[in-house]
């Protein structure tokens, strides 16, 4: 029984990766809510008024996702309340946080994790980090197609993906609640390269292998089709 969660920026392929490990792997996806999610077309809109709004909105689900998904050990998270810091954090030093709401934010949160580390089950077995460039993020942006997204509605978003990008490196350097292993999302295009599906694929099934989390001896059965 394993539990999973990805991570990396907006675009990185997180969701597709998601629903590719779930269906080889034979456990089930936990997908963040953002197309239903009322606040980020707000937050896009204003992100000085909505950011505190926005990351309350979604560390409250990601709080949801990770108690389900520990509950149940045998699933991957597309992403979880261990990067949602990491966001708020970004949004705060560009000054779309009061003191107050940066004090209430990691309040919640430091409450939240007081309470994970009371479930049976306190941690997820690996997390998956996808290292994109900004040139990769963008044009999977470009792909997915959100409005409010792209450089075309607010140019000042290429500031906001850049800075994004370098503030995952010293947080995935200090993330240690679980094994971590990365992913090369430039070299490896996961989401239309069978080859390179395969390549990752590979890479995981090892890792969980080494970890104990598979049998040695393990294969994918052979009725699954791996698609993105």
């Amino acid at each position: 029984m394993t539990v999973i969660v990805l991570s990396g920026p907006i675009g990185a392929g997180k969701s597709s990766l998601t629903g590719i490990l779930a269906d080889y792997l034979g456990t089930k996806p936990f997908y963040e809510s953002v197309d239903d999610n009322p606040v980020l077309p707000l937050f896009y809109a204003d992100p000085k008024k909505y950011a505190f709004l926005l990351q309350v909105y979604f560390l409250n689900t990601r709080f949801h996702s990770i108690k389900d998904a520990l509950t149940e050990d045998n699933n991957v998270l597309d992403r979880s309340i261990y990067e949602d810091a990491l966001f708020f954090q970004m949004n705060a030093d560009i000054g779309r946080a009061t003191s107050e709401e940066v004090d209430t934010y990691y309040e919640l949160l430091h409450n939240m994790m007081r309470e994970l580390d009371n479930m049976p089950k306190k941690r997820p077995d690996l997390l998956v980090h996808i290292k994109v460039s900004y040139n990769t993020m963008i044009k999977r942006i470009q792909k997915r197609g959100r409005p409010y997204e792209q450089l075309s509605y607010d140019a000042t978003l290429e500031d906001y993906y850049k800075r994004l990008l370098r503030y995952y490196k010293p947080w995935y350097k200090k993330y240690n609640y679980s094994p971590k292993m990365v992913i090369d999302g430039d070299k490896l295009d996961f989401m239309t390269s069978e080859k390179d599906r395969q390549i990752v694929l590979d890479q995981i099934v090892a890792k969980l292998k080494e970890m104990g989390k598979l049998p040695k001896d393990w294969d994918k059965p052979t009725d699954v089709k791996i698609k993105a």
